[in-house]
């Protein structure tokens, strides 16, 4: 346990400050644009249901969703505009997360910014008029300072949302006390799950009385109060635009998906390179197409990927070759069609397997997936969350015809538990995944082979094909890391009694790979 609030505390000035950063970036522009737009509607009240509708539209859309939506988006007007004025910029990380947070910061500051205004005693408008004010005097020196309470409890508002929400950015590559939870999650660390949301409730709850003075400053006419309020959020964001401070551009920057394993490599690979003397980043938590997509546009420098996902996912392809074959063929099309590097296979396979507990397969005599085809009308299948909509999916569907009772999704830790449980009877779980062993799970056998291998295959960026500290740093560690190991490495991080954060266990793991091994 100490172990794991040790690791939670060295990461807070990291995560916190991005945090901060990315919050008050996006409540800043929120109101830059909310403001006008509620002048807008309080002038035009034929603008105001569809400001309003829109911005209330936003906050229909999960906020998971909107940030990712950001990220294809972006990519494509970056490649839009590199092909036509020369210039490209970020898809990944900061940018969209600004993007969907402004929008979602939008409908407290514009609707309050309306109520309030609106509800300006007409009197001292009138009053204004009477001594000469033209409307953008009577709009500053009357109707703002009047309604300034209710907007700042609308600012109040959209500051709480906006500091939650900043917590979904890390799926889209930027760092946050997200990164706590996504991976907490992923495995089984409930102390920084924990830490990450306790984290968040109490910036939030800070930056809601800095803005409380700002506010009660407003409504009593108070310039004490509202600088006292202002002074707290203007150095309290300083502090955290010097804390997240990176390093500069020769950084290397390594992605993970969000899982232990890849936390777990995503770790050893920073060990290796920070030993060359190399400053290190890392991205993690990403979705697979993201992660892809990413390192395709030069945002990450180096990821694990596997294999079948890539033949499957990326290249489209439906056959299944030989293992040999298939890595040699996705060596070639990566290189000539994107320009990506593949490094080598580290050794072990994480391959796409329909898991059982062996008691119950044993009970009902399934040993294969003709087996479960036979009986899977009377059971219930868990799965991870893209499970479902991958090409994988539905080779096994086609081969074996397999029609269960019921599908359920899960994150892949509450899925194993689900299987442990007996919630479902089958589970779509990964070959190197430790919890086989703990759980005592029976993978089934796919005699029709429709599951391809999933070598896990260092990828690395267009940009760093020939980078010299990246061949020196990770080539010695293809073919090195076998099932097993990474089995108890996965095992050490997902399961209480053995529990480890992914830092310590790639460096346990570190320490039992052959010291100078032969290529």
């Amino acid at each position: 346990m100490s172990e794991q609030i040790d690791a939670a505390w060295r990461l807070l000035p990291e995560y916190l400050s991005a945090h901060v950063v990315l919050s008050a970036c996006a409540l800043g522009a929120g109101i830059v644009i909310a403001l006008p737009l509620a002048v807008l509607a309080a002038r035009r009240p034929a603008f105001a249901w569809p400001l309003l509708s829109f911005a209330s539209l936003v906050q229909t859309i999960p906020g998971l969703a909107l940030l990712a939506l950001f990220y294809p988006l972006l990519l494509a007007v970056s490649s839009l505009s590199g092909r036509w004025f020369g210039v490209t910029f970020p898809a990944l990380g900061f940018l969209p997360a600004l993007l969907a947070l402004t929008l979602y910061a939008l409908l407290p500051i514009l609707r309050n910014g309306v109520t309030g205004l609106t509800g300006v005693d007409r009197a001292a408008v009138e009053a204004a008029k009477g001594v000469g004010m033209t409307p953008l005097q009577s709009l500053l020196r009357v109707e703002a300072p009047l309604a300034a309470p209710v907007v700042m409890a609308g600012v109040r508002t959209a500051a709480v949302w906006t500091i939650g929400a900043a917590t979904l950015a890390t799926p889209i590559g930027q760092t946050s006390l997200g990164n706590y939870i996504f991976s907490g999650l992923q495995t089984e660390n409930w102390v920084f799950v924990l830490f990450g949301c306790a984290a968040s409730a109490g910036l939030a709850f800070f930056v809601d009385q800095a803005l409380g003075l700002v506010e009660s400053g407003a409504a009593l006419r108070s310039p004490r109060r509202i600088f006292a309020g202002l002074i707290v959020l203007v150095l309290g964001t300083a502090l955290a635009f010097a804390g997240a401070a990176r390093p500069d551009g020769a950084s290397y920057v390594i992605g993970a998906k969000n899982f232990s394993e890849q936390y777990i490599l995503a770790d050893l690979f920073a060990d290796r390179l920070e030993a060359e003397g190399a400053s290190v980043r890392q991205k993690q938590g990403l979705g697979s197409a993201i992660a892809w997509r990413a390192l395709v546009n030069n945002e990450i420098d180096v990821y694990v990927d596997y294999s079948g996902t890539l033949w499957a996912n990326v290249m489209g392809r439906t056959d299944v070759p030989s293992r040999d074959a298939m890595l040699g063929e996705l060596t070639r099309w990566m290189k000539e069609k994107h320009g990506v590097t593949v490094l080598g296979s580290l050794g072990f396979e994480n391959a796409y397997a329909m898991l059982m507990r062996r008691a119950r397969a044993r009970e009902l005599g399934i040993a294969s997936l003709d087996d479960l085809a036979g009986k899977a009308g009377n059971l219930v299948l868990g799965a991870d969350i893209e499970f479902l909509d991958r090409p994988e999916w539905a080779a096994l569907r086609q081969a074996y015809g397999l029609a269960f009772r019921d599908r359920r999704s899960f994150n892949p830790t509450f899925m194993y538990r689900a299987l442990s449980g007996g919630e479902v009877d089958v589970i779509s779980g990964f070959s190197s995944d430790g919890r086989i062993i703990a759980d005592d799970l029976l993978a089934l056998e796919d005699p029709r082979h429709a599951i391809p291998s999933y070598d896990a295959v260092i990828l690395i960026a267009p940009k760093r094909a020939d980078d010299p500290m990246l061949q020196r740093a990770l080539k010695p560690l293809i073919g090195v890391i076998g099932v097993d190991l990474m089995r108890e490495a996965n095992l050490s991080v997902d399961r209480d009694q053995n529990k480890s954060t992914p830092r310590a266990a790639a460096r346990a793991l570190a320490a039992r790979l052959p010291a100078s091994p032969a290529h």
